[in-house]
This record gives C-alpha cells, sequence and structure tokens, in this order.
C-alpha cells in the first residue's frame, strides 16, 4: 500500500468520525427540540413535566432551554409552533435560536406566545439547572450547582452527582458534593438505612444552620428508630457547637466595637486625662475627619479615579490635619481662657460642637454622604461559622497602629516628654522652663488629630452625617472615665471591656438596656476606684 493510500484512508476515517460525531450533535438536538416541545400550549403542570424531562437527558443544552424558561424569555411561534428565545425590544420581539442563542430575525408580539411560570416552576428550574451544571468545567459553575441541588434535595440529582463526585478534583467541591448527596439521601424515605445514617455523620460534619434544617428531615415520625436517634444525637451536637462559635463571634464583634471605642476615645483621654479639660467638641472632630476622607474621595472620583484605591491612605494625614488645626484653634481661641473652670470649659466646649455641626450641615447639607470602600477593605472572610469582614478586621489593626504609635510619641520624643511633665506638676514643668501654654495647645491638637483619624475609620462602618460625633461621645467619655484618665493603656483595656461586655448583653438585654447596664456598672466601679483602671500618679494629680 502507497503512502498516498494510506493518507486517504485516514483522510476517510477522520471524516467519518466526524461525521458520526456531527450526527450524534444533531440527534441530541432534535432530541431535546422533541422534549422542549411539551413547553407548547402547556398548562404549568405540563411545563413542570417538560422540564423534569429535560433535565433527566442530562444534556448540558437542556440548561439553555431551562435558563429561558426560568427568565421568561421561552415563547413558541403561534404558525408553527416553533420554539425560540425573545427578548422584548419595543413593538417587536427579537429573535433567538433554541440551542446556540444566535439571532434569528424578529417578529410581532402577537405571533409569539410565552411559555408562563409560577413560583412553583421557578424552584423547580433552579434546583434543575444546577444538576445540569455539576458537570461544568467552570468551577464556580459547580459550586453554585451544588448549592442548589443541596437546597432542593431531589433524588433524580443522585446519579449525576455520583458521576461528579467521582470527577471533582477539587476536595472543597467534593466535599460539597457529598454534603448535597448526604442531604438528598435524609431526605429520600426509598434509601437504605445504613446510606441514611452515614448521611447523618456528614450532615453533623458540615455543621451550621443548613445541617439543623438538613437533619430535620430524618426526624419524622415515619422514620426509623435508629435513624431518628442519630439524628437528635448530631443535632444536639451542632447546636452545642453553634453556641460556642456563637460566643466567638461576640467576642468578634466586641472587639470590633472596642477598636471603634479606642479611636473615638484615645484622642479624648489625652486631652481630658492630660489637660483635665472636658471637650464637648469631641465628637464633632472626628465627624471632620470622616468628612475630609469624603472631600478626598470626591476629588478622587472625578480627577483621578485610579487613586481611589488609595484614598483613604491619603485621607489620613489631611484628616489628621484638619482635625488637629481646629483643636489648636478651639484650645488657643477659648478653652486656654478656661482652665480650672471645668463646668465653663463644657458648656464652652459644647457651643462649638453645635457650631461646628451647622458648618459641616451649610457646606455639604444635611443628608448623609456616601464614602466608599477599597477593594482591600471589602468583602468577608469565614472562619468556621464566625464571619469576619474586612473593612471591620482593618479597624481593628489600624487602632491598635494608632495606640502603638501614640505611645511612641508620649515616651520617646519630647513633646511626649514634655506633655508627661505638665501632666504630673505643671507647675515644676513650668519652672523647669516647659512653655505649658504650647505644650497645652500642642496636646489639644494631637487629640483632636486623633480624633480626626478615627472618623476616617468611623467612615468606612457609619454614616457619614454631621450627628456622627455624637453617636460617641458618651461612649468614649465612659472609656476614658472606665479606664482611667490619661492613661492610653487603659483607654485600651476600658475599649475592648465595654465592647465585648456590650455585645454579650445585647442579645439577651437589648441594644439600648445593654447600654444603660454597662453605664450603671461603670458609676458603681467608680464609686469603688475613681481613677479608673489604670490611674495617673503624680505630685498635681495625687493633689
Amino acid at each position: 500500500m502507497t503512502r498516498l493510500h494510506r493518507l486517504i484512508i485516514l483522510a476517510v476515517l477522520c471524516l467519518g468520525i466526524t461525521s458520526t460525531a456531527s450526527t450524534a450533535a444533531v440527534a441530541d438536538e432534535i432530541s431535546l427540540r422533541e422534549i422542549a416541545a411539551g413547553f407548547v400550549d402547556a398548562n404549568f403542570s405540563g411545563v413542570s413535566e417538560t422540564a423534569q424531562a429535560l433535565a433527566e437527558t442530562g444534556d448540558p443544552a437542556a440548561a439553555v432551554i431551562l435558563q429561558a424558561l426560568r427568565e421568561g424569555r421561552l415563547h413558541w411561534m403561534k404558525s408553527d409552533e416553533a420554539l425560540l428565545i425573545a427578548d422584548r425590544d419595543g413593538r417587536e420581539m427579537r429573535l433567538f435560536d433554541l440551542f446556540s442563542e444566535e439571532p434569528a430575525g424578529t417578529a410581532r408580539r402577537r405571533d409569539l406566545s410565552k411559555v408562563t411560570v409560577n413560583n412553583a416552576i421557578r424552584n423547580q428550574v433552579d434546583g434543575l439547572i444546577g444538576g445540569l451544571t455539576l458537570l461544568s468545567p467552570d468551577p464556580e459553575a459547580r459550586r453554585s450547582a451544588v448549592t442548589a441541588v443541596f437546597e432542593r434535595r431531589d433524588p433524580a440529582f443522585l446519579e449525576t452527582l455520583d458521576q461528579a463526585i467521582e470527577q471533582e478534583e477539587d476536595a472543597r467541591l467534593r466535599a460539597l458534593m457529598e454534603e448535597a448527596r448526604a442531604a438528598i439521601l435524609l431526605a429520600d424515605d426509598g434509601a437504605p438505612l445504613e446510606a441514611r445514617l452515614a448521611a447523618v455523620a456528614t450532615i453533623e460534619a458540615r455543621g451550621g444552620q443548613d445541617a439543623l434544617s438538613t437533619l430535620a428531615a430524618a426526624l419524622s415520625e415515619d422514620a426509623p428508630p435508629a435513624l431518628v436517634d442519630a439524628a437528635a444525637e448530631a443535632r444536639a451536637a451542632v447546636e452545642a457547637r453553634l453556641k460556642m462559635w456563637g460566643y466567638a463571634q461576640n467576642v468578634w464583634q466586641g472587639l470590633s466595637l472596642g477598636s471603634v471605642l479606642l479611636l473615638a476615645a484615645i484622642g479624648l483621654a489625652i486631652t481630658f486625662g492630660v489637660m483635665g479639660v472636658i471637650n464637648m467638641a469631641h465628637g464633632e472632630l472626628v465627624m471632620l475627619g470622616a468628612y475630609t476622607t469624603f472631600f478626598v474621595q470626591e476629588i478622587i472620583r472625578t480627577s483621578a479615579p485610579g487613586l481611589f484605591e488609595w484614598s483613604l491612605l491619603i485621607a489620613l494625614p489631611l484628616a489628621f490635619l484638619v482635625s488637629g488645626g481646629v483643636g489648636v484653634l478651639i484650645e488657643r481661641g477659648v478653652v486656654r481662657w478656661l482652665y480650672g473652670r471645668p463646668l465653663e470649659t463644657l458648656l464652652a466646649t459644647w457651643g462649638i460642637s453645635l457650631i461646628l455641626q451647622q458648618t459641616v450641615r451649610t457646606i455639604f447639607g444635611p443628608n448623609n454622604r456616601e464614602v466608599g470602600n477599597p477593594d482591600w477593605m471589602s468583602g468577608a472572610m469565614h472562619l468556621g461559622e464566625l464571619t469576619i469582614t474586612y473593612n471591620r478586621l482593618w479597624i481593628i489593626v489600624f487602632a491598635l497602629a494608632v495606640f502603638a504609635l501614640l505611645l511612641l510619641v508620649l515616651r520617646h520624643t519630647p513633646i511626649g516628654l514634655q506633655m508627661r511633665a505638665v501632666t504630673q506638676n505643671r507647675a515644676m514643668a513650668a519652672d523647669m522652663g516647659v512653655r505649658t501654654g504650647w505644650v497645652d495647645a500642642m496636646t489639644f491638637g494631637l487629640g483632636a488629630g486623633v480624633a480626626g483619624l478615627a472618623g476616617v475609620a468611623l467612615s468606612q462602618i457609619d454614616n457619614v452625617s454631621p450627628n456622627l460625633g455624637q453617636s460617641y461621645i458618651v461612649d468614649s467619655f465612659m472609656v476614658v472615665v472606665f479606664g482611667g484618665a490619661g492613661n492610653l493603656w487603659g483607654a485600651l483595656a476600658g475599649a475592648f471591656t465595654l465592647g465585648i461586655a456590650n455585645k454579650f448583653l445585647e442579645p439577651v438585654a437589648g441594644a439600648v438596656l445593654a447600654k444603660i447596664l454597662v453605664l450603671v456598672f461603670i458609676i458603681l466601679f467608680i464609686q469603688k476606684r475613681p481613677r479608673g483602671l489604670f490611674a495617673v500618679r503624680g505630685r498635681a494629680v495625687e493633689a
């Protein structure tokens, strides 16, 4: 046989294989069209049966038809009863082929009839599509499919699910598929007892609220006693785990709230603790930091959208300067004339807070302003049943970083040394040449600047409005008094203690009563320890 003959034979074989594959594809398409013809002029029962028949073919192409049915895009021509996908375009309908979704011209609306569905059919189709996409090459499509199958728990998916489990290479996806298979077996009264008992163990290992609702299917009166006992034990184990995860979630939320309180209170701890000034405008200084963040993001959105991911880092120094500058002006213009007169200082700073609120309302308006989250602060991660949002996580990190930076400033810089000297004995510090007036201004400015940093963080989790600061001023004073005025470690301990206590009390007593109980506790606590957890010591303080 010559080389030419071999090439001719090879070409004929290739053509034969291609022809066979094409014929098979055409045959599959014809088969699906024949089944889909059941949608024509069918009632809800007929539509449901036809959808089920399409899904039982196991052909992924059936998912296209079912998706069109789910979206209300499946129509049939009144003239020849041909099924098409159609979208409304003004007075006409744009037509698409049922399988390729290629454009197939247009038609008048009165020439078409829509295959109507109800909510029951939509729910059915969601599960059917999930079963058909279990074998999809796209991992996300398989993940969505297995979620739909788990929720639907239809025994018709078992065969496809077993095939998908056998082929799946992703260990996490395979585990999800096995959990979906277990959910189906638990809901299937005809499944073998041994398989259902194994399914109970699989669902127990899954845990979560889904596991509780799934195990409930095995607690019916008709279920075998062994299965009921196993399911009851599994539910008790899952509930115990959920309770422990609930405690962990409360601790996390308490730490999150504590970090917010720390940011809001740490600047107040400096001004109130070091200077003895009751600054009722501290919340408005926090608010100025939040509005600085909003202003920076507005400029970036209009002038340099590519810098949006860096907007918070750009806003941080600006917020510090804006709030710190306003703080210095308040100290130099008003507070320095009122030292030693706490009631007058309180009234004066309260008046300043009202002025700052009205100024912001005049400039930015009274409505809430939107401050966006960069991508690195969006989303959440899951640790078991514990949900950790990235914005809260970064705020905790930021609060601890600010705390550490303030410690360095107070302990290892000249201004920090002078601040501590004035705190311990103002008269002796003045005799040693320390300009106490300048130290007062810088201290007030530092506390106000830290309040501005708190505003940047709070803009990511709270509404930015002229009333933003009012939500935190009382809690900030509670943190400072509880922790010990002028002591940063006391502010840290006080913020996280009160945050965690609030989150454990809220589920029992409610948000309002929880705050009242915390306030009562602080009142009782300072009766025993008037200087808080960590009292600042010095001759002036002792006096």
